[in-house]
């Protein structure tokens, strides 16, 4: 695994990254081949954040923990992860090591509910109005949605705008 740190207003000890690299590291099991690892530190007064996105083959696993303890923190991130690998199991598995699950983490078919089936209730259709990502964020906020999908007007793309946990808004393009 290849590890990546970004500390936001607090210092990323040596200490820190060994321990989140060992813990982090037991993730690699899963994983046919190298995966890239990235570990956000945000402090803000008493308490921090740290976020833990591992990218593998395009797809990606993300946990966030706040507290005050970076160590417990990083356990319980680690947790949530490989819970959304079993979580996932059967569909992940066609992308991850092929059987890897019961060979290496000892998980048995009865440990792992079956995929989920995702029942599509309503499909929407509309036109996509060309505005600027700006008038988007302005029509999201006015339907009260979490998303809104348009295209923009700068390059001519799909593209979909949202709100953010931290209260910001992102952007996604296709590209």
């Amino acid at each position: 695994m290849r590890f990546h740190y970004l500390g936001k207003h607090v210092n990323v000890s040596d200490k820190l990254k060994e321990f989140a690299e060992k813990k982090v590291g037991k993730l690699e099991k899963f994983f046919r081949h190298e995966s890239d690892v990235q570990i956000t530190v945000a402090g803000e007064g008493n308490r921090q954040t740290i976020e833990i996105t591992v990218s593998h083959d395009g797809m990606f696993f993300r946990a966030r923990e706040t507290g005050d303890d970076r160590f417990a923190m990083i356990d319980k991130a680690v947790a949530a992860i490989e819970r959304q690998i079993r979580k996932n199991k059967t569909r992940l598995e066609k992308s991850l090591h092929q059987g890897m699950f019961e060979r290496e983490a000892g998980f048995s078919a009865d440990d792992i509910s079956e995929e989920q089936n995702f029942e599509i209730r309503r499909v929407k259709r509309f036109a996509l109005k060309p505005m600027t990502a700006e008038e988007a964020i302005l029509q999201m906020n006015l339907l009260h949605h979490e998303f809104f999908v348009f295209r923009n007007i700068e390059g001519n793309v799909f593209a979909v705008v949202y709100k953010r946990d931290d209260g910001g808004y992102g952007l996604i393009e296709e590209g």
